[in-house]
């Protein structure tokens, strides 16, 4: 589903030079969930970013599915995150003009791969019944991180993709949404790799990689 070989990537500012990659391989396999760690300024949202196709790797292949990320144009990176990747950040990102329903099918909507079964399924697993009506305002973090989770998985991309996504949560509440999340991404069959810098998180997934250093350790 995923597949990372020999990443690289620098950030110059006048005349310095930092390394935050040196050399990463890394693979996640459909319907698996991976734990991404590593101390803070180690690289690890850099990393999602180059596999989202946000940013430039300086040398090194990233390839999703079929597709090498590295060799697609800004509009095609740009399909390739509306067709074949899932995104949750910390930070929620809902559209506050549409009631939950509607950010819900948004994404899916976008990639022409609504399915009204798939998002009921989500809908019920999320717990969301109660608020389909209701904004982005109206809801609790955990309930926005819900609908963030449930948009990026409707859509039923190949991989899902998220950095920090319970940073905003309490502990009892980010479990339950990670467990949830790791219950769809099983059923989906989807990847799943998630940046945090919980090993108590970590633990929850299949499997955990660290990063240090600009490599994986």
């Amino acid at each position: 589903m995923l597949k990372v070989e020999n990443l690289t990537k620098t950030y110059r500012s006048g005349q310095d030079v930092l390394t935050v990659l040196r050399g990463v391989d890394l693979s996640v396999a459909g319907g698996e969930s991976v734990a991404l760690t590593g101390e803070s300024g180690s690289g690890k949202s850099t990393l999602l970013h180059l596999i989202a196709g946000l940013d430039d790797a300086d040398s090194g292949e990233v390839n999703i599915g079929e597709v090498r990320v590295s060799g697609l144009s800004d509009i095609g990176r740009a399909k390739l995150r509306r067709l074949q990747l899932g995104l949750v950040f910390q930070q929620f990102n809902l559209v506050p003009s549409l009631n939950v329903a509607d950010n819900l099918a948004l994404q899916a909507r976008l990639a022409d791969r609504h399915d009204a079964g798939w998002q009921a399924e989500l809908v019920e697993r999320l717990g969301l019944g109660e608020t389909l009506k209701r904004y982005p305002e109206q809801l609790s973090g955990g309930q926005q991180q819900r609908v963030a989770i449930g948009r990026a998985l409707a859509a039923k991309p190949e991989l899902l993709l998220a950095d920090e996504p319970t940073g905003n949560l309490d502990e009892a509440t980010a479990d339950e949404v990670l467990g949830l999340t790791r219950e769809l991404v099983t059923r989906s069959g989807c990847g799943f790799l998630m940046v945090t810098h919980s090993m108590r998180l970590a633990g929850m997934l299949d499997r955990q990689v660290h990063l240090h250093a600009g490599r994986i350790a």
